[in-house]
């Protein structure tokens, strides 16, 4: 997303080795839970898929993947988003991308920001802990 006007980088040092589409799912799950649902649907009014699809992650769409990244997306009537999941041999980073498309995206999201870079980096060792409880099996 070329035109950002917020963007921000979460990384995480692990041996877990993992696509970015099990990293994105371990992040995220397949449909979002109810306490995302609440923030991303009430709160931001992204629209979001309700239904388990190889299409989408945690409601997300899956817009673009490479070998070692994955992006998912999603608007709503004041902002667009987008969440990068990119791997490397002993890291794996998750990226924030917004665009505000209406003035109360500008507004609200600094606010919200905060919150965000506070849960991120545990949202991350959890699902690390819960790859590598996945790789033991």
């Amino acid at each position: 997303m070329p035109d950002a006007d917020y963007a921000e980088i979460f990384r995480l040092s692990t041996d877990v080795a993992a696509t970015p589409e099990q990293w994105a799912r371990a992040i995220f799950g397949d449909v979002p839970s109810i306490g995302e649902q609440l923030i991303w649907r009430g709160l931001l009014g992204l629209r979001l898929s309700r239904e388990r699809s190889s299409d989408t992650v945690g409601g997300w769409r899956i817009t673009g993947r490479g070998e070692d990244w994955l992006r998912l997306g999603t608007a709503s009537w004041f902002l667009t988003c987008n969440f990068v999941v990119q791997v490397s041999d002993a890291r794996v980073s998750l990226t924030t991308l917004l665009r505000y498309d209406r003035r109360f995206g500008r507004l609200l999201w600094p606010r919200l920001s905060a919150i965000h870079r506070h849960l991120i980096p545990g949202v991350l060792r959890e699902a690390a802990a819960r790859l590598r409880t996945h790789e033991e099996r």
